[in-house]
């Protein structure tokens, strides 16, 4: 779905979910503004029992005259009724009667969703859909729906420690600069009640702690997002605890957040680990966190039946706990350079001929400028050297080599390399703040295949230390470990998804 398929209603209601947050009042107000711009009739609204009392959000709304109102009766039938930061039939949106619907969400699908819809799970925020959607419609983005929209991102990301997809941090790089500094100090400067501070002094009297992982697990009340990534901090600088997890239960479900210090486990992958099926997460490497969906969670551990909090409340930590420990004690860690190949458990295999692209960036970006390559998977930072050449390959993951080792692996092709994935990487330029896009300067490149590896299909989770890295590969059951014949310290993981294309038996 793009915005301007909204243009074609005109009495048009656009609709946040209940008691509205930050991030459900800027990608709502972001649709709004558009419609507006456009000529249409619209209406700002949000339902429920409850209205707006937080003081940040009450500043955001006065300080930016944003025209949201709290109804709990809509006297007229809308053409088209658009929720945003919801999805219609959630536990947290008051239903409206309309003649049309269209969803705009970064939550888990948990229903029916209307045919009308832009749902991506994968964002940090609501406000990140809104910002592309509108920047694909070529709507001018002012600096104060740019304020508004950056701070619809910062909170529903932790203060940003959970920019979750490259997307998002896009957003942010753009907006970081054109934000009213003095507006979200302000706000940031808000966030927390009193009534907060003493849930987190609360929180901290019924932490649980893992002696053997050194994981501590916290419960607090009901709270603004902002106080979790608080509590973690704080929790995580206990001498004992190396990785924290806090959670919350809202409307609609769980909020949590992830710590961690430990090289061994990347906050992220933790977050997304705990999310799987039942909701969304990631984040940075040692800050992250995500959302677990109440419907999903029910879906997944026959839960319907649930009603009360504190039933719920065991539910939810039961789950959280269980899969702390199945993380750790399901995965195993191997560093390159003490690892030795057993006789009989690895095969020897050949790579096979592949397409893959390739990049000069000296021939578009200054030599010397530090740069960071953006893909779906991570940022990578690098300086350009005339010799600097960036591989991509179909899954638009990226690696770093030189002319030398590209020309004498490689054999360029006089033609485009189109891979199709959700996000093509990028470049930003640090000292301009210039954002590229790779697509344009990608040209694909033949391997002629030959390089010869010991192979073992993974029966678990493997976390990969490889050759000069810093940070690990994870492997997944089914993946493989590979270790190249001539040099036994260059040792990595090969999805399963690739390694028949990619690999022969020798």
């Amino acid at each position: 779905m793009t915005l301007k398929d909204l243009l074609d209603y005109d009495d048009i209601v656009v609709q946040c979910h209940d008691i509205p947050d930050a991030d459900a009042i800027a990608s709502g107000y972001g649709v709004y503004s558009y419609l507006k711009a456009n000529g249409k009739k619209v209406k700002f609204i949000y339902g429920g029992g409850g209205r707006i009392s937080k003081s940040n959000l009450s500043y955001l709304i006065e300080v930016y005259d944003i025209p949201v109102e709290h109804v709990t009766v809509l006297r007229k039938k809308p053409q088209l009724l658009v929720t945003c930061d919801c999805q219609l039939g959630n536990g947290n949106v008051q239903a409206f009667e309309a003649e049309n619907y269209a969803t705009i969400d970064h939550h888990q699908i948990s229903g029916n969703i209307p045919d009308l819809s832009e749902v991506r799970p994968g964002m940090g925020s609501c406000a990140t859909i809104v910002w592309d959607m509108l920047k694909k419609a070529e709507f001018h983005i002012d600096d104060r729906l740019a304020t508004i929209l950056f701070y619809g991102l910062y909170m529903d990301t932790n203060a940003l420690t959970e920019l979750a997809h490259p997307l998002d941090k896009d957003m942010y790089d753009e907006l970081f600069v054109r934000r009213d500094q003095s507006v979200v100090k302000k706000l940031v400067n808000m966030n927390i009640t009193l009534e907060e501070a003493k849930v987190a002094g609360k929180a901290f009297l019924g932490f649980e702690y893992d002696d053997e992982y050194r994981y501590a697990i916290v419960e607090t009340e009901s709270c603004d997002p902002n106080l979790l990534g608080l509590i973690s901090d704080l929790m995580l600088s206990v001498d004992k605890v190396d990785v924290c997890a806090v959670y919350s239960i809202v409307h609609g479900g769980v909020k949590y957040s992830i710590r961690s210090c430990e090289t061994e486990v990347q906050a992220n992958e933790l977050a997304g680990y705990i999310a799987h099926e039942i909701g969304t997460g990631g984040g940075h490497r040692d800050k992250a966190g995500g959302f677990l969906d109440n419907d999903l969670i029910d879906q997944a551990f026959n839960a319907v039946d649930v009603k009360s909090r504190a039933s719920r409340s065991d539910l939810v930590r039961t789950i959280i706990e269980g899969r702390l420990d199945k993380y750790f004690s399901d995965t195993t860690i191997i560093y390159s350079g003490k690892f030795v190949p057993q006789d009989g458990t690895m095969k020897l295999y050949e790579r096979l001929p592949h397409i893959m692209g390739y990049v000069i960036p000296s021939h578009f970006v200054p030599t010397g400028s530090p740069i960071i390559v953006r893909t779906l998977m991570d940022d990578i930072e690098t300086v350009v050297t005339q010799d600097t050449v960036i591989m991509i390959g179909s899954k638009g993951r990226i690696f770093l080599t030189d002319t030398d080792h590209f020309n004498k692996n490689y054999v360029p092709q006089d033609c485009f390399y189109t891979p199709n994935v959700d996000y093509f990487p990028t470049i930003r330029v640090n000292t301009t703040g210039v954002s590229i896009d790779l697509a344009p300067f990608t040209y694909s490149c033949m391997f002629p295949g030959g390089e010869r590896v010991l192979v073992k299909k993974l029966n678990n989770v493997t976390k990969v230390f490889g050759k000069m890295m810093k940070t690990y590969i994870k492997g997944d059951v089914g993946d493989y470990l590979a270790v190249k014949e001539n040099d036994p310290e260059d040792i990595f993981i090969i999805g399963k998804e690739n390694f028949r294309k990619m690999y022969q038996e020798v």
